[in-house]
């Protein structure tokens, strides 16, 4: 068996038309693999490859990483039966990205820029999901943006969940906020993100993007899929005991 300490990372993404989105993938596999070695990336939606087919031509042990901001139907269902039908014997699916204090540093940093100040109340705008896990997991990365911020933080969802984005920022003025500012927790420019312009918000931040802290973290998850592989390939190798 080849060691599993030189796994191939296989970064999953959701996949989308916008070529900007397909392009922020790409430059973060092409960043991660400066860090971790052979890195591949797939799509369980929109295109293709899709991970079953960059698996099976994978040789050796392969690090499954979710690049999903909460881990709803995609991370819990299209991507381990993408792996079961790979027929890939040596393979792991790590947790997905967030949510993660990281994202919240970056979603500040993004609110800056576009013109947020302290003080100003902030839509934490995600695309939504009809798993109930998924929104348990936003609403944890919303306290995650309203701890660095120490601000009002509402969340607002793009399709399928409610309240829209539009709603929350009325209900922000609702309150009393002179000024709202929509945060983008989106990985990459998208229809999605588009959307976030008709909010009605005084300024729309950047979705999440390209940013060392994210490299870091896929990073640290293709370490702790590998060290899982070790410990099964270990675990596989021990003679079994006799009573």
């Amino acid at each position: 068996m080849t060691n599993p300490g030189k796994a191939s990372l296989v970064l999953v993404a959701h996949g989308t038309r916008n070529p900007r989105g397909v392009e922020m993938i790409a430059e973060l596999a092409d960043a991660v693999s400066l860090k971790v070695g052979t890195t591949r990336v797939a799509f369980v939606d929109v295109l293709g490859p899709t991970p079953k087919e960059v698996l099976r031509e994978l040789d050796g042990p392969a690090v499954v990483v979710p690049a999903f901001l909460a881990s709803g139907y995609h991370v819990h269902t299209d991507v381990p039966r993408e792996v079961a039908d790979s027929g890939h014997r040596s393979v792991t699916v790590t947790c997905a990205l967030g949510p993660d204090p990281v994202f919240a540093s970056v979603m500040l940093e993004r609110l800056v820029v576009a013109g947020w100040r302290p003080g100003d109340a902030i839509v934490f705008a995600a695309a939504g999901s009809s798993d109930r896990r998924a929104l348990l997991e936003h609403r944890r990365a919303a306290a995650m943006l309203a701890e660095v911020t120490r601000v009002r933080v509402a969340i607002g969802y793009v399709a399928t969940a409610e309240p829209a984005v539009p709603v929350a920022v009325e209900t922000l003025r609702a309150e009393g906020h002179r000024r709202v500012f929509v945060s983008s927790y989106l990985l990459a420019r998208g229809l999605f993100h588009t959307r976030l312009a008709d909010a009605g918000s005084d300024g729309v931040a950047d979705p999440i993007g390209l940013h060392s802290g994210i490299v870091d973290l896929v990073a640290e998850r293709f370490y702790e899929g590998s060290a899982r592989l070790v410990n099964e390939a270990a675990g596989a190798t021990q003679p079994a005991r006799r009573g």
